[in-house]
């Protein structure tokens, strides 16, 4: 009966995210897209790139209150991408790159040294990555057809603002969820998965997703590119090359209610919500330590061998930088990429043949790369709705409306 239960309360928080999702506009519904540049695919996400699946697993537990370890309030999850779907056993050609290494990504010694990623990727917060890498193992080496045997790839962004992040509610069980529900098709944004706690860019954060199509004469290749967004100030919040964060001053994470104040709140700046007020002011004349991370991970169907895609991974950065990151002391910026060309290569036991796009061709996925970046992170954070948690923190999402208000205010 337990475990019915809990299946019947996943299934309304996948319910109630898929219609809070429905209800707010991505960046192509306001016509941000063509801003950033390129052409986005069908379902302009990762999920473009075919045989991806995305999986999340979301825990939301607890009215907004006083933090009680191991009690809550918990908001947080997991998410897992499959390169080429959950029931594929065969591996793809892989790379990493850390922009600023304040966090973790489990199984990146081998994927460097072999350049093969097998297996899928899994996204949590900072205490649950090591639950997240053996919950992966786990379904791995019981599933019949599939290496029993692994170094799966797991990592992080802290979400201990708004969870109850030490209480570690991620378990073995969420993770499987994820693995198993995943699925191509659209892809749930926002508040959901491992982006469920996350805050970015000083507004609600967490998953988001974008893809770009290169032209024929370009080799009709597509890039897909999901984040977890929790980095960055918000007075540094640029979307398509206009200063949002400097216009929207008016919506500052805040603390509802009088608890004690926390380090955290000190280290973000934050004050108490103004009673009955819809939003918080800010105050710039506080400087925020930028504390926050983002994961990335770029699938492309381009055939790219692993110190190519390195050189993808690396563009990911730029894309951070148009919307307002500078990698700090404090942000964990770790991306992965892959390519599912060239099946049945990889882990062949003897020579093979497969194809290499020349490094003379690869400059528009660099292109894409950094515009599905881009517009991956201001996916996320449109479609997250505004959270209140842990110590009554209260973070708010962005409006989409006021975002055209201010693009339009400056001509864009």
């Amino acid at each position: 009966m337990r475990g019915l239960w809990r299946a019947a309360i996943a299934l309304v928080l996948v319910a109630s995210a898929s219609q809070a999702q429905a209800a707010k506009p991505r960046a192509r519904d306001l016509g941000i897209t063509p801003l950033i540049g390129g052409n986005a695919g069908v379902l302009d996400a990762i999920t473009d790139v075919a045989g991806v699946e995305v999986g999340h697993s979301t825990i939301i537990r607890g009215a907004a209150g006083p933090l009680v370890v191991g009690v809550g309030p918990v908001r947080t999850g997991v998410t897992i991408v499959h390169p080429r779907g959950r029931a594929s056993n065969d591996p793809v050609f892989g790379a990493w790159f850390t922009l600023n290494g304040n966090g973790e990504m489990t199984g990146t010694t081998w994927l460097q040294e072999g350049g093969i990623l097998e297996g899928p990727i899994g996204i949590t917060n900072t205490s649950s990555v090591g639950v997240v890498r053996d919950g992966i193992l786990q379904w791995q080496v019981g599933t019949p057809g599939l290496q029993p045997w692994g170094l799966p790839v797991a990592a992080e962004t802290y979400d201990g603002s708004l969870n109850d992040i030490n209480g570690f509610h991620v378990k073995p069980e969420h993770v499987r969820e994820a693995i198993t529900t995943a699925r191509g098709g659209a892809v749930l944004e926002g508040a959901v998965g491992g982006g469920t706690g996350m805050i970015c860019l000083g507004f609600k954060g967490g998953i988001g997703t974008a893809s770009r199509k290169l032209p024929p004469e370009q080799g009709g290749y597509t890039v897909g590119v999901l984040v977890q967004c929790n980095f960055g100030n918000q007075r540094n919040l640029m979307i398509a090359g206009v200063p949002v964060g400097q216009e929207i001053t008016d919506l500052a994470s805040c603390t509802a209610g009088d608890l004690p104040r926390t380090a955290d709140d000190e280290a973000r700046g934050r004050r108490r919500c103004p009673p009955g007020s819809a939003g918080s002011p800010r105050d710039d004349s506080v400087e925020p330590t930028e504390l926050g991370s983002i994961i990335a991970v770029v699938a492309t169907d381009a055939p790219l061998l692993p110190h190519q895609l390195k050189r993808i991974a690396t563009r990911v950065s730029l894309g951070i930088g148009r919307v307002g990151g500078f990698a700090s002391n404090g942000s964990g910026d770790i991306f992965i990429a892959f390519s599912t060309a060239n099946p049945n290569t990889a882990m062949a036991t003897d020579s093979t043949r497969l194809t290499m796009l020349s490094n003379a061709s690869i400059s528009p996925l660099f292109t894409a790369t950094v515009q599905a970046t881009e517009e991956a992170i201001i996916n996320a954070l449109l479609a997250a709705e505004t959270m209140e948690g842990v110590n009554h923190t209260r973070v708010y999402g962005l409006p989409g409306a006021r975002v055209v208000e201010v693009l339009r205010r400056y001509r864009r």
